[in-house]
């Protein structure tokens, strides 16, 4: 199979603490049900066990509902499940050595935090695509640096690969990260905090198009 592109607009991320294992696959269903076209699972805490059994449930959700699903920070639990691709942070390796593990048909994301420098050698060790943030005040990581919105039109204008902010995203600033250069928004708790993924998945996704009308 041929490498995925990643899709623009509404890149969702998955948190234990607001996704039970008992509604995880319902809720990502319906986050793709209003219109994400990418889910990340992430969980650093549960068991390796536990993970699996997560990131499967996350996977068949995704494969159900025409989306791609990315395992935060496993390439070889990628690779073993047959997901879309890996996302890397800091601690989670270089890229090349996730390629060698998911081969040449998986994506390949990696965290910059703010830091070009830290993104073009992403890019150099083959990234198919990065992530800059804490793009807005975060709630989920409230200690994270903060990356401009001027960083992701300098990314986007320089790197070839697309950008994604990520960081306290919300339906009231979806619309200006993605004017300001972003190709992805990646969300958390605006989109799994409340009992409705789907109708804040909609009104994310429909604020991707507004900010996406904005640079065209």
């Amino acid at each position: 199979m041929a490498r995925p592109e990643l899709p623009r607009g509404l890149y969702a991320v998955t948190d234990p603490a607001l996704l039970p294992e008992d509604v995880l696959a319902e809720r990502v269903a319906q986050a793709i049900a209003g219109g994400a076209r990418v889910v990340q699972f992430r969980d650093k805490t549960a068991d390796a066990a536990t993970r699996r059994r997560r990131a499967a449930a996350v996977l068949g959700a995704c494969r159900a509902g025409g989306a791609l699903c990315i395992i935060n920070d496993d390439a070889a639990l990628a690779a073993e499940l047959g997901a879309d691709g890996v996302h890397l942070g800091r601690d989670d390796g270089d890229p090349a050595r996730a390629r060698a593990l998911v081969g040449p048909d998986r994506l390949i994301g990696v965290s910059c935090y703010d830091q070009p420098a830290l993104a073009a050698a992403a890019v150099a060790a083959g990234a198919d695509y990065v992530a800059f943030g804490s793009v807005w005040p975060s709630t989920t990581k409230p200690g994270a640096v903060r990356a401009p919105l001027a960083l992701l039109a300098a990314a986007t204008s320089s790197l070839a690969v697309p950008v994604v902010a990520i960081g306290g995203i919300t339906r009231a600033n979806a619309a200006t990260t993605i004017a300001a250069g972003a190709h992805c928004v990646a969300v958390v708790r605006d989109l799994f905090g409340g009992s409705d993924p789907r109708d804040a998945a909609k009104v994310l996704s429909a604020a991707c198009e507004r900010g996406r009308a904005g640079l065209e």
